[in-house]
């Protein structure tokens, strides 16, 4: 087969028309900031996921730090898995807590529970349980031994059927590369009323925002309009998102199921087509990312085979704990990770998005077959 002529990314984000148009009708509204459109997407993307209360969010990141202000946690000791990204570590460092970074299960790649068990201290206030891939974290096997605070976070599972509901919160993202991507951005989701009112003035300084105030009576004079008359009690932030940002959300959110469609087919093709030295990832609904594994004296010389071939790949993820920042902080620190260690050395993530053609995906698999075929013709 050619040799096409331009890279084929492992992940990039689509968009339209319908996006250009909805960010100049924020334009010309006059509503650049926090406004109409922000309460239009939290309270769709709730309904869209099951929850009573959304707060729109800069980032998971963002969000996920939110939470943990909001709930006073600082010393403590916060669970979270090694096979995720970066952030997932350091969401515990910005609230001077220890990290507990635990193994993972060798299939799913999602926190292991027994691992979890083995590694609980007293202190163990919050756990982050991460839907690798877009596969659901095995939350309900925690709760029967972890009375603590569950972070769910769905990053990967924008919109896996029953994501979102397990966690205490749940936290999305919307960085440029997701299911659902507007550049960057992120979701609160929760039940809890107090939790939710307390992290929505957080987002502006613990400052009602200037929209609500908009639509509410003025306190002295009584009548409708902006109201300047506003108390803070409590330390905020500004992590709130905007309406040029939720304008492209809502577009992305009408088009999701036609992309998770199609990211199912490019999931469903290698499945079926790719030879038996690759192996498959457990079944994804949102498939964020095709999570293969490989013999681990291939990883790295497919990569670089496939470079060649102007196709780009990834690993998801390098473990948390070989990173030295990370291990400086670790609750265990020089433990070992029996599954992660081995298990990462094979990882390999092939494109997936709704870009991609069925003729990309045949480009895909021909030379990840050719590589192997072409090993075996030299032994």
């Amino acid at each position: 087969m050619e040799i096409r002529d331009n890279m084929l990314p492992v992940l990039r984000p689509v968009g339209g028309e319908e996006e250009i148009q909805a960010i100049r009708d924020s334009i010309e509204s006059g509503w650049w900031g926090n406004g109409p459109k922000v309460s239009q997407f939290e309270k769709e993307f709730a309904e869209m996921v099951g929850a009573k209360y959304a707060v729109a969010v800069t980032s998971n990141s963002h969000g996920q730090d939110l939470v943990m202000k909001a709930l006073g946690v600082k010393g403590k000791d916060v669970i979270n898995p090694t096979i995720s990204f970066m952030a997932t570590a350091m969401i515990p460092l910005w609230n001077d807590c220890t990290t507990n970074v635990v193994d993972v299960d060798p299939y799913e790649m999602n926190i292991c529970p027994d691992d979890v068990k083995k590694h609980l201290k007293p202190n163990s206030e919050v756990l982050i349980a991460v839907n690798e891939a877009g596969v659901p974290a095995p939350i309900d096997e925690i709760r029967s031994f972890y009375d603590g605070f569950i972070i769910e976070d769905c990053a990967h599972s924008c919109w896996t059927p029953g994501a979102g509901t397990k966690g205490d919160v749940a936290v999305w993202s919307f960085q440029a590369v997701k299911t659902m991507p507007c550049g960057d951005g992120g979701m609160i989701t929760l039940n809890d009323e107090k939790l939710y009112n307390r992290l929505k003035e957080m987002t502006w300084f613990g400052v009602s925002s200037t929209y609500s105030r908009v639509n509410k009576k003025d306190s002295l004079s009584g009548k409708p309009g902006y109201t300047w008359d506003y108390e803070v009690d409590k330390l905020g932030y500004k992590c709130y998102m905007i309406d040029l940002t939720a304008a492209i959300c809502l577009e992305q959110m009408k088009k999701l199921p036609k992309n998770l469609e199609w990211r199912r087919h490019v999931q469903e093709r290698y499945n079926n087509e790719l030879c038996q030295e690759v192996s498959r990832p457990p079944y994804s609904d949102t498939v964020q990312y095709y999570c293969a594994k490989v013999p681990h004296e291939d990883r790295d010389n497919l990569i670089d085979y496939l470079a060649d071939k102007n196709v780009h790949t990834s690993v998801h993820f390098k473990p948390l704990h070989k990173y030295e920042i990370i291990q400086k902080h670790m609750t265990h620190p020089g433990r070992e990770f029996a599954v992660a260690d081995h298990e990462w050395l094979g990882l390999v993530s092939l494109p997936v998005h709704p870009a991609m053609t069925d003729d990309d995906i045949d480009y895909i698999v021909y030379w990840v077959n050719e590589y192997f075929m072409s090993k075996k013709g030299q032994q």
